[in-house]
């Protein structure tokens, strides 16, 4: 995987309406990266108000 949403993630759901293959969704504490799906494309980083998604 490409990309993780780090601690900094405020919940607020704006990557995963823009991940195109739907990789992201919503975990107990923070919206999470499914690896397994995920093309790392980068759309989701570059949405993020809070810069939560960085990639590794």
């Amino acid at each position: 995987m490409a990309y993780k949403i780090t601690e900094a993630c405020v919940s607020c759901g704006t990557c995963a309406g823009e991940c195109p293959v739907e990789a992201i969704s919503a975990g107990e504490t923070q919206y999470q990266i499914d690896d397994q799906i995920c093309v790392s494309c980068g759309t989701c980083a570059g949405v993020c108000p809070t810069e939560a998604i960085q990639e590794v």
